[in-house]
């Protein structure tokens, strides 16, 4: 096994540019409908709509936080997929596992979408549902390092950041895609029928998506890299074991998990995910006009991610992240504030002018209990499902305020009696053209970050590791550091925000995971040299 060996393909069997493209828009748009399989549970959790339907109970609290861990799970199980598909490519080659990947992803994708309600079968609704969510994770371990590997493979030297930055922006362009189809379907059908069952067809939609990525991709031959292992025998006999032993190769697994893979999904996250939510519920922004809203942001920023791949071939691929990380810790709290101000300023300006303040002698609240401990749980509790902010603090006797009134009437009729009081205004709202363009500069402006640090990746973890065991060792990092840090990042940035009253506490948790990754890959990650080349992995620590 040779670390020498060069990612991309000798001059002799350099791919044509017409191969290029076939291989480029194969697997961009493979990795489209992959993420839009697994983020369709995702963009709907956000409305509601999972939560209510297969999470048994009455309380919305409750169903939101459990739809986001089962969009947990799904993630949880990437890195089972990473190790089980990363053997598989570097054994059997990178073309056939990645077909049978998202053949597996979207036979479970339409699944969820057959799944009856917890009112027709009970608890068996979330067994299956998340039974479901395992096996797209599984399916997604195994995607993305074969898709940014196979592409990276037939690069021409100097140009990999650019050819892999589009199979980056196809997982953008996954998330996108959920949200047109969500949007187009909740459009085209009764808003009682979109409620009923009409919500499914966008998983159900998953099965056209298949035929079509599997057409493509059938069409494509073997990476020339791994034929030419295969034809000199240097294919490794245990990939997986070789990851874990091969000369130097810990450490890089580190770095690709702690220092790229954990800080750049986090970004892309709450880029994403925790703004649809944060307008969505906390903001009270109107369903369809948050989508909107999000959907259009993504869309624009999807030329970050190729700008940045690009680049990176010239500046070499650890400056733009770093720069990423950097410029993440100094703007993302600004940003969601200005989202915040501007989606809906008379509910920002009423908290701020009439803050809502609990006090007691414990003051303990837990977001899953089915019912509070004490009186001050309770009015915590009942702030927490209405999304109003609120600040805790310790007295002898349970007193709640609003504006610095102390309420009499604590019955939650008379609570939300008292918000409207105080200028609450708790219904949907639409922002207005002059304030859309400010929050829609503002998620191109967290579509930059993501972009900065997502760009660069797919060619630089290709290129830190030896070919022979590269699928296993770029997907088994990649998979722990997106599926744990990222793929928990709702539910932990959730579960913050009912626990404190904060909106905005969630966003620590990003912070936190991003100056890991910030220190991480500023000492451990070797500074490279522009493009790559055929040599040594350039950006490979020493070791």
């Amino acid at each position: 096994m040779n670390q020498a060996a060069p990612i991309v393909a000798e001059a002799a069997g350099e791919p044509s540019p017409s191969d290029i493209k076939l291989v480029i828009t194969a697997s961009s748009l493979g990795t489209v409908f992959e993420w839009y399989d697994f983020f369709i549970y995702g963009t709907l959790a956000a409305s509601g709509i999972i939560g209510r339907t297969f999470f048994p109970g009455d309380n919305a609290v409750i169903q939101t936080l459990l739809a986001w861990a089962g969009f947990a799970v799904g993630f949880g199980f990437r890195p089972l997929g990473a190790v089980l598909f990363g053997y598989l490519g570097d054994r059997l080659g990178r073309k056939y596992t990645f077909l049978v990947t998202i053949t597996l992803m979207g036979v479970a994708t339409a699944g969820v979408g057959l799944v009856p309600s917890a009112a027709s079968i009970g608890y068996a609704a979330p067994l299956i549902v998340i039974l479901l969510r395992i096996a797209q994770g599984l399916a997604l371990g195994g995607e993305y390092g074969g898709a940014a590997i196979y592409v990276a493979e037939h690069s021409p030297s100097g140009k990999a950041g650019f050819y892999t930055s589009f199979i980056q922006a196809g997982v953008v362009g996954g998330f996108i895609l959920s949200l047109v189809v969500v949007l187009l379907t909740k459009g085209l059908l009764p808003t009682e029928t979109w409620n009923e069952w009409g919500w499914r067809l966008p998983f159900l939609f998953s099965v056209v998506l298949l035929a079509i990525s599997l057409w493509m991709r059938v069409k494509l031959s073997e990476s020339p890299v791994f034929k030419r292992m295969k034809e000199a025998g240097e294919v490794a006999a245990n990939p997986i074991k070789a990851s874990f032993t091969y000369p130097g190769n810990l450490r890089r697994m580190f770095v690709a998990l702690f220092g790229i893979a954990a800080g750049l999904t986090v970004i892309w996250y709450t880029a994403m995910f925790t703004v649809l939510s944060f307008l969505q519920t906390t903001m009270r922004v109107e369903e369809t006009a948050a989508q909107l809203l999000v959907g259009a942001g993504a869309t624009a920023g999807l030329g970050w991610f190729v700008l940045f791949g690009w680049l990176s071939d010239r500046i070499g691929r650890k400056r733009p992240i770093v720069w990423g990380y950097a410029l993440t810790l100094v703007l993302l709290f600004p940003i969601f504030w200005v989202i915040g101000a501007t989606a809906n300023p008379k509910l920002s300006e009423a908290a701020r002018r009439m803050p809502v303040i609990v006090s007691g002698p414990a003051c303990g609240y837990s977001p899953f209990a089915a019912a509070q401990a004490d009186e001050c749980g309770r009015l915590l509790d009942h702030f927490s499902r209405k999304g109003v902010a609120y600040e805790k603090r310790r007295t002898p006797a349970t007193v709640v305020s609003i504006g610095g009134e102390a309420i009499a009437d604590r019955t939650p009729a008379g609570l939300d009696a008292a918000l409207a009081r105080a200028g609450y205004d708790l219904s949907p709202v639409t922002p207005s053209p002059g304030r859309i363009v400010v929050i829609l500069l503002a998620i191109l402006s967290l579509g930059a970050l993501s972009g900065i640090t997502y760009g660069p990746v797919a060619a630089l973890l290709s290129e830190m590791f030896p070919p022979a065991i590269r699928y296993s060792s770029l997907s088994i990092p990649y998979h722990i550091g997106t599926g744990y840090f990222g793929g928990f990042l709702p539910f932990i940035s959730q579960y913050v925000v009912a626990r404190t009253g904060d909106p905005f506490a969630g966003l620590w948790y990003t912070m936190a995971v991003v100056a890991m990754a910030l220190v991480v890959t500023v000492f451990g990650l070797r500074d490279d040299r522009p493009g790559g080349g055929p040599g040594e992995p350039p950006v490979a620590p020493a070791g």
